[in-house]
């Protein structure tokens, strides 16, 4: 941090802010400041009031009571429009995209170029050159509705920097992107810093964390419990701060006995990508799928489900079977819980119960549904996911991440899956909730169940695999497992350094590395 960064008096700030929602006071008199050329880093658990604050900052939200100030002046922003106008710029960790319209219309949308018509080809044309400053392959004419999740993040930042801010707030920007994209994205937050724009930065990933902020809050239950400046706090401390507790075994000790063969697949292909893929599952195990993204890591795992045309062999208990639809999936016992929760796994627009008993709606009635019993299926979740919501018949969208990857995981859970498979099972999650559903993992595999985890984090896939899948360029490129289970291995087999197949009968790696080292984003 610069030392005329550290005297500056705050470009934006919150002054003893509270906001309530109804009877409930979410924020407690919270002080917070932003200043030029300075990375601010706001941290906490799902729920600790992040969102709300930056929501205020943004213009989203008024406060309850306490000052919005703007250069020491106070200022309350009437409207996100108006916050931007004074130089605040949000990315929000909800794409803000409208998705039948271009890349580049949607980088000027509102603020179209052209004085009497639209000028498409000046507007290509600046949308072209933020993308190159991000290294980015997207091209200014591709139709949102059509690009991945990382790429329309990448979109989402380069609109902001079309933006030209004072205050630049980013809401988990990196959740999403690749490795390559995630040093992208650092470089720009660097120039920014340089440029003197005031920078607030959320992430559940502390590294990040670490590597970038000049300044540390903590939030925890919508109050500051501790602030530190770069080198302060380690990344356990900001951990403990976060939850309250210690965190010093945030995976479960590995004690898992694989039984028989419960699910055995044979040159599983799924066009385009994945091709001639073979893999066994064993009773009781945790099996890890490793690999970059655009690997064929989620076109696996949805073509073994039913959700994508596949050809090839799969063998449930020994016996073959075809696997058409998700419904074929779940009547030989397996389910799949999505990457994408917000889009593909969850109605936000629902309740909490509507959302719990979609897809086993058969069970709670026919042809009339018991609220009865969807009742207590959802109490029953409440307590055995540890499911955090101020009201049971509120939008599952108001719901933190966390509660609502942990209402996904009830809702995949409800249909009672033998063979369960999760994908990126902790994206977007603070690190108490990840230790949650570590736990819960641990416990299906202990009581016999069989668990494959798609994960890009690597400590996550080193902590609780005991088997590592690694795929790459849609082909299995090895397995590891037993003590072959280390970063520099699976690294080789991402990688391409490491010849297909030739760590899986034999000698342990050259390097090792724990579940709780650091690791890349794979």
């Amino acid at each position: 941090m610069r030392a005329d960064a550290a005297r500056a008096a705050p470009v934006l700030e919150l002054v003893d802010v509270r906001r309530s929602f109804g009877p409930i006071e979410v924020l407690h008199g919270v002080d917070f400041a932003l200043r030029a050329g300075e990375v601010h880093a706001l941290i906490g658990e799902n729920g600790a009031g992040k969102s709300t604050i930056m929501k205020i900052l943004g213009g989203f939200l008024p406060p309850s009571s306490g000052e919005v100030r703007v250069d020491g002046a106070r200022a309350p922003f009437a409207s996100g429009p108006a916050a931007e106008a004074a130089g605040v710029v949000v990315i929000h960790q909800e794409f803000n995209l409208a998705p039948d319209l271009t890349v580049a219309e949607n980088i000027w949308l509102g603020r179209e170029l052209g004085r009497v018509f639209l000028d498409h080809r000046a507007m290509r044309a600046g949308a072209q050159a933020l993308l190159d400053e991000l290294d980015s392959p997207i091209r200014p004419e591709a139709r949102i509705r059509d690009l991945p999740v990382s790429d329309r993040q990448m979109v989402e930042i380069a609109k902001a920097l079309s933006r030209k801010a004072r205050v630049l707030i980013m809401d988990e920007p990196s959740a999403v992107l690749t490795h390559k994209e995630v040093e992208v994205l650092f470089r720009q937050i660097e120039r920014l810093r340089a440029q003197g724009v005031a920078l607030l930065y959320t992430s559940h990933r502390l590294e990040e964390v670490t590597h970038l902020a000049d300044r540390i809050t903590v939030l925890r239950d919508g109050a500051v419990v501790r602030r530190a400046l770069r080198g302060e706090l380690t990344e356990d401390g900001m951990a403990t701060a976060m939850v309250g507790r210690d965190l010093q075994d945030i995976y479960p000790p590995k004690r898992h006995h694989a039984g028989e063969v419960v699910l055995e697949v044979r040159g599983l292909s799924v066009p385009p990508l994945v091709r001639d893929v073979s893999f066994t599952l064993r009773r009781g195990e945790v099996l890890g799928i490793s690999g970059l993204v655009g690997s064929g890591r989620t076109e696996l795992a949805e073509g073994l489900v039913g959700l994508r045309p596949s050809s090839g062999e799969i063998h449930c208990h020994g016996v073959p079977v075809h696997i058409g639809s998700v419904e074929q999936a779940a009547g030989h016992g397996m389910a799949y819980l999505t990457e994408d929760r917000k889009e593909r796994g969850l109605l936000l627009d629902k309740s909490l119960t509507e959302n719990l008993t979609l897809s086993t709606l058969p069970r709670f009635g026919s042809p009339f549904i018991s609220r009865e019993k969807e009742e207590a299926a959802l109490t029953q979740a409440i307590a055995d996911f540890d499911i955090r919501a101020p009201r049971r018949d509120m939008r599952v969208g108001n719901l933190s991440g966390g509660n609502q990857q942990k209402l996904l995981l009830a809702k995949t859970m409800l249909g009672d899956p033998q063979i369960v498979i999760i994908d990126e099972p902790t994206r977007g999650i603070d690190v108490g909730t990840k230790s949650q559903i570590y736990a819960f993992i641990d416990a299906l595999a202990a009581e016999g169940r069989s668990v494959i985890v798609i994960s890009s984090d690597m400590p996550e896939i080193l902590g609780l695999s005991d088997r590592v899948l690694v795929m790459r360029h849609g082909r299995l490129a090895g397995e590891l497992d037993g003590a072959r289970v280390t970063e520099t291995d699976v690294v080789r087999l991402v990688m391409g350094t490491q010849e297909t197949g030739t760590l899986m009968a034999g000698t342990q790696g050259a390097g090792h590395s724990n579940a709780h080292g650091s690791a890349p984003h794979v």
